[in-house]
């Protein structure tokens, strides 16, 4: 299943994916012409042989990517 997660600005989006990346999760940053400007996303893949601590990390990844760009704007 894939679950968007609509960030809006493409530099910001592609930002937070390779900072993903570079935790070690693969989520892919989808900016225009892709979507529509101003509705640049991360591609969230899950599937049922993620563990439940897998997709904790990934939370919890995400949010120190998503606070660290708050507080850099």
């Amino acid at each position: 299943a894939i679950q968007p997660l609509v960030i809006g600005d493409a530099a910001r989006t592609m930002a937070a994916s390779a900072a993903l990346f570079e935790r070690g999760y693969w989520v892919a940053g989808i900016r225009p012409p892709t979507v529509p400007e101003g509705t640049s996303r991360l591609r969230i893949t899950l599937s049922a042989a993620h563990q439940p601590a897998e997709i904790q990390g990934l939370l919890d990844a995400l949010h120190e990517v998503l606070m660290q760009q708050a507080v850099a704007a």
